[in-house]
């Protein structure tokens, strides 16, 4: 067996990085258990490799080269999972509330069998919308009238998103027919997510990221129409998102267990629930700057197990569906309704309780609707690999 010392072996996972690519989905080396890869995780790892006898990362009981690549290729993919997108295989799950204590809307609890499909471990921030209005207006595809961006040629039919002239809370600035992101109380919001946007200005994304990349686009944005099983983005069906939020637990209150604090999600904690143990109430004390929207970067909590995160506060995040009720026959990869008027959405807010952060809790509106904490993350059903 090869031992180095510290040195040397910082030195090799740098220059791995600067090599490997990132492929893995799951942090097998987040050896803090703080859902990401970093130097503490690198220091463990060279404890381990010079006092060995410890638990490796490749499974062969040996420390060797094998393992820092495992580190380094995960630690690569910290600074760019908000541009890739997780895989979350399929299978079958208990759709809706288990625990019976929530809406009328959220029962039956009911089977719901799901292809496999790729989800953005992060809410789309102000900075990724921002590219999407500034290569929609270069090619006339929008206008702005009072401070609101709306298709181009559409009138006020079809509002995609408020800018900082007509709403307060929202993050984006138009100026010498230049989007951006402003700044809040001296913090840059760019990688805050994306709010006051209405669900055509979502998919909108949607179809616009699908043509940078040379995919096919989901949506008509004349009809609203959806083909999801084109390669390009859409937005998760609700069954999608609960399936992605659950990450295989069966009938848990929040991603990631029963009970929840300020320490796992940005919501306004209260004690009129039981299952509300924060010890801290009220807004987010880490966000709440006393200028809105207490929004917190992407990512600055715990991922769940399938990677993902904010599946639980920050802002709600839109999903394809039609608002409808559910049945107890089983379901494969089911779409929503086939008709209303409603689009739904999901995962509750930094200015909503425990209560609206609850998995199989159901809300809906109407696709112009455009609400200080409701923003947005893309999902592909295509041709990446896992």
């Amino acid at each position: 067996m090869v031992f180095l010392n510290k040195s040397a072996v910082y030195v090799f996972c740098f220059l791995a990085c600067l090599v490997l690519r990132a492929s893995a989905n799951c942090p097998s080396a987040d050896l803090t258990g703080d859902c990401r890869v970093d130097f503490a995780d690198l220091e463990i790892l060279a404890d381990r490799w010079i006092l060995a006898g410890e638990e490796d990362l490749t499974g062969d009981s040996l420390f060797n080269f094998s393992d820092y690549a495992v580190l380094a290729t995960q630690w690569m993919m910290e600074g760019s999972k908000a541009n890739n997108l997780i895989l979350v295989r399929g299978g079958t799950f208990q759709m809706g509330d288990s625990l019976n204590e929530g809406n009328f809307d959220e029962r039956p609890a009911h089977a719901v069998t799901l292809s496999s499909f790729y989800m953005s471990p992060h809410e789309t921030t102000n900075g990724q919308y921002c590219e999407f209005l500034n290569s929609a207006v270069s090619q006339g595809l929008i206008t702005i009238t009072n401070g609101i961006v709306y298709q181009g040629d559409s009138g006020i039919d079809y509002p995609y998103c408020d800018l900082s002239t007509s709403s307060s809370y929202s993050q984006i600035v138009h100026r010498d027919d230049i989007f951006s992101v402003r700044r809040k109380g001296g913090r840059d919001m760019s990688n805050d997510p994306m709010i006051r946007v209405s669900w055509y200005g979502a998919v909108a994304y949607c179809n616009w990221r699908s043509e940078q990349e040379g995919r096919q686009p989901c949506y008509n944005l004349s009809t609203w129409e959806y083909n999801l099983s084109k390669n390009g983005y859409h937005l998760a069906t609700e069954a999608q998102w609960e399936y992605a939020a659950r990450s295989g637990r069966s009938g848990g209150r929040f991603p990631w267990g029963d009970t929840i604090t300020h320490d796992a999600a940005n919501y306004w904690s209260s004690s009129s629930y039981s299952y509300d143990t924060s010890s801290t109430r009220g807004y987010h004390p880490s966000w709440n700057d006393g200028i809105h929207p207490y929004t917190s970067p992407v990512g600055t909590f715990g991922a769940n197990g399938y990677g993902l995160y904010d599946m639980a506060g920050n802002v709600w995040e839109w999903c394809n569906d039609l608002y409808g009720s559910y049945s107890v026959s089983p379901k494969t990869d089911p779409t929503g309704s086939p008709t209303g008027n409603s689009r739904v959405f999901r995962g509750g807010g930094w200015s909503g309780d425990a209560d609206f952060c609850r998995i199989a809790l159901r809300s809906y509106i109407g696709p112009r609707y455009r609400h200080f904490s409701l923003g947005f993350r893309v999902c592909n059903a295509g041709d990446f690999q896992p």
